[in-house]
C-alpha cells in the first residue's frame, strides 16, 4: 500500500528537519526520512565535535519554528566579538606596525546584543526533531533509507529500503553533500577539492566562557577558536571550546597520531597567544573540504536544499546558515504555490527558488574562497594587501560593519569591493 503525502523530505539533519517543521506548521502533509535517529540530549555529555556559528538572521527563523527556545534549554553560546588577523611572518612584516593586519567585529558597533551563537549540531538537530514530532501533519520515518525515486507525470514515488512506497507531489533532497536523491534525480555537480583539510578539536580551557570567536590566518590555513559552554561543577573554573586547525593532510595525520598530552602542547605552541590555557583534549577528527555546487537545484519533482545543493569552505561556519536560508525560501515559495492552486512541483516555483538562492549561495561561496586565497599563502603583494586591508577595515567602521551585517544574515549583499574581488576568483587556483 502506498502512503500519500504532499512532500517527502529525505534527510533529517538540521536543514531537512527545519524545512519539514516549517512545512508542517503551514499545513502540508510531510514525510521526513532519515537513516539515523536523534539521541536524547544529556547535559553531562561532552560537546559534539560538530558545531556551527548560527547567524542572527537564522536565529529568527529557528525562533519562528519553535526550535530556538528548546535549544536555549540545552546549551548555546552567544558571541559578541569576532576577531580576524594575519599570523603569517614575512620580510614585509617588519615594515608594518604590529597587528596592523587585524580587525575585530563587535556587536556594540551594530547596536545588537550579539553577532551570533556557537551551537553544537546535535543540540540544533535534537531541538528540531522535537519540533517535527509536534507537527501532526509530519511523519518522521527514522531508521529508513531511500532506495529509489521514480517521477511520473502526476506524482513522484519514493521507495524505502524496507519496500514501503510513498507518493507525493515533491521530493526534497536534504541528504547532504553525497546526496543520493541528487544522484537519483540525475543532477550533476561542479566540485573543487582544497589541498588543505580541517581538523576539529574539542578542548577544555582554564577560565570563564569567552565572548569572542577568532580566526588567525597562517600560510597553511586558518586556526580558529570557538567558545562553548562552562564545564560545570565537574571541572570548576573551566570551559569548553572547539578549535579548528586547517593544514595539509600529512600534517593533520601527524597531529592525530600524537598522544593527547603531546597534541595539547603542540596546539598551545602553534596557536596564537590569544588561545587560553588548555587543560584537556576530549576528541578530535579531520575531514577534507571542498567547494561543490549542483548544476541545477531541481529536476522535475525533485528539489535540493542545503549541502545537497552546495557546500562551501567551512571557514566562517556559514554552511548551515545557507541551508536554513534555502529552507525558509523554499517553504515560503511552496506556500505561495499552494495559495495559487499550483502543483507543488510547478516549474515556475522551483525556478524562482533557484533564482533567489543560487546567487546568494554563490556570493557566500566566493567570499569564503576570497578570504581563503588571500590569506593561505606567502605571496608578498597579497601579504601586504591583506594586512593593509584588515587595518583599513578596522579604521573604517562603516565598511567593517557592512561585512558583519552580511555575515549575520541581516544584509544579503556583499560590499561592492568584495563583490568585485570575489567575481574574479574562479580564475584563481584553490590553495
Amino acid at each position: 500500500m502506498t502512503q500519500a503525502y504532499d512532500i517527502v523530505v529525505v534527510g533529517a539533519g538540521m536543514v531537512g528537519a527545519a524545512l519539514a517543521t516549517g512545512l508542517g506548521q503551514n499545513g502540508f502533509s510531510v514525510a521526513l526520512i532519515d537513516r539515523d535517529s536523534a539521541g536524547a540530549f544529556d547535559p553531562a555529555q561532552s560537546p559534539d565535535l560538530r558545531v556551527s556559528a548560527i547567524s542572527a538572521g537564522n536565529e529568527r527563523y529557528l525562533r519562528q519554528l519553535g526550535a530556538w527556545q528548546k535549544m536555549a534549554t540545552m546549551r548555546l553560546t552567544p558571541y559578541t566579538r569576532l576577531g580576524v588577523w594575519d599570523e603569517t611572518r614575512h620580510p614585509l612584516s617588519n615594515l608594518l606596525p604590529a597587528r596592523l593586519g587585524q580587525t575585530i567585529f563587535n556587536a556594540t558597533d551594530l547596536n545588537t546584543g550579539h553577532l551570533g551563537h556557537i551551537v553544537e549540531n546535535r543540540v540544533t538537530q535534537y531541538a528540531l526533531w522535537q519540533c517535527v514530532r509536534e507537527q501532526p501533519s509530519v511523519d518522521l520515518l527514522a531508521g529508513s533509507g531511500v532506495s529509489a525515486v521514480c517521477q511520473q507525470q502526476d506524482q513522484a514515488t519514493v521507495t524505502l529500503d524496507d519496500g514501503r512506497e510513498l507518493s507525493c507531489q515533491l521530493v526534497v533532497g536534504a541528504d547532504g553533500a553525497q546526496s543520493r536523491v541528487r544522484e537519483m534525480a540525475d543532477i550533476g555537480t561542479q566540485r573543487d577539492q582544497y589541498s588543505q583539510q580541517a581538523m576539529v578539536i574539542s578542548v577544555r580551557y582554564r577560565g570563564a566562557v569567552e565572548d569572542i570567536t577568532w580566526q588567525a590566518f597562517h600560510p597553511s590555513g586558518p586556526r580558529a577558536f570557538l567558545p562553548l559552554h562552562s564545564a560545570g561543577d565537574a571541572f570548576p573554573q573551566e570551559s569548553w571550546a572547539s578549535l579548528v586547525w586547517y593544514d595539509s593532510p600529512d600534517t593533520l595525520s601527524r597531529l592525530k597520531a600524537m598522544s593527547k598530552p603531546d597534541l595539547l602542547a603542540e596546539i598551545q605552541r602553534a596557536f596564537p597567544p590569544e588561545l587560553p590555557p588548555l587543560t584537556h583534549i576530549d576528541a578530535c577528527a579531520s575531514f577534507p573540504i571542498a567547494r561543490q555546487h549542483a548544476n541545477s537545484y531541481s529536476n522535475g519533482r525533485v528539489v535540493l536544499v542545503g549541502d545537497s545543493a552546495h557546500t562551501i569552505n567551512p571557514l566562517a561556519g556559514q554552511g548551515v546558515n545557507l541551508g536554513f536560508q534555502d529552507a525558509q525560501c523554499l517553504q515560503d515559495l511552496l506556500k505561495e504555490c499552494r495559495r495559487n492552486g499550483l502543483n507543488l512541483s510547478d516549474s515556475s516555483c522551483l525556478q524562482q527558488y533557484e533564482q533567489q538562492r543560487r546567487p546568494a549561495n554563490r556570493r557566500m561561496m566566493l567570499a569564503m574562497d576570497l578570504f581563503y586565497y588571500l590569506f593561505s599563502n606567502r605571496i608578498p603583494p597579497l601579504h601586504l594587501a591583506r594586512n593593509l586591508g584588515l587595518g583599513m577595515a578596522q579604521a573604517l567602521p562603516f565598511a567593517k560593519n557592512r561585512v558583519a551585517r552580511y555575515a549575520m544574515g541581516i544584509e544579503e549583499e556583499l560590499p561592492a569591493v568584495l563583490q568585485l574581488l570575489a567575481s574574479r576568483l574562479p580564475s584563481l587556483p584553490l590553495p
